[in-house]
């Protein structure tokens, strides 16, 4: 069995946010695999499927960013899971716009949602599927930055980065973390 977890805020109010991948990413895996995310347990909207006879469950914690860590610690204890079984996929906005990075473990960064993890977790062990929503100028406020809506042309490059995301979560599950990482990390390729 495999959980993965897509951060993001809950409510209309930041459906359109940068700190939104993660749930961009998780609708479009659910998407791609048939699967509605709407089943309200462990603090979250659950859904599930098989895949090559392994159960997948997808979760979109529904604690606010900053409480994530709630919704992941729930799962993980009720399916007695270990961290090796859970990927997370979250927003970056330490890593440049258009660049996907994939992790074996480590790497909480400055991320509220990771953090919340790793204090509910006591580690942060797990894979993380990290998504370049537009490197952070220091020039501006941190919430108002991630909470906005990214200008066009950034949410161009977002959509297509939302697509490779989802491809390489496939991949994940299928060929392995380390082949994943080898074929999914770096920046999208922009044509024109």
């Amino acid at each position: 069995m495999k959980v993965i977890v897509g951060l993001g805020n809950p409510g209309a109010k930041y459906e359109l946010s940068r700190h939104n991948a993660g749930f961009w990413v998780l609708d479009n895996f659910a998407d791609k695999h048939g699967v509605s995310i709407d089943k309200p347990k462990f603090n979250a909207l659950v859904g599930e499927f098989n895949k090559s006879g392994e159960k997948i469950i997808l979760v979109k914690p529904m604690t606010y960013m900053n409480e994530s860590g709630v919704a992941v610690s729930e799962i993980l204890k009720f399916y007695k899971l270990d961290l090796s079984d859970l990927i997370v996929v979250v927003d970056d906005i330490e890593i440049e716009l258009g660049t996907l990075r994939i992790r074996k473990k480590g790497g909480k960064g400055t991320h509220n949602g990771l953090k919340s993890i790793f204090n509910h977790l006591k580690s942060d062990d797990y894979i993380k599927v990290k998504l370049g929503v537009g490197k952070f100028m220091r020039d501006c406020d941190l919430a108002d930055f991630v909470l906005a809506r990214p200008p066009k042309k950034d949410s161009e490059i977002i959509d297509l980065l939302v697509n490779k995301a989802v491809d390489s979560l496939d991949a994940i599950l299928d060929i392995g973390i380390d082949n994943a990482m080898n074929n999914y990390n770096g920046k999208i390729e922009i044509n024109g």
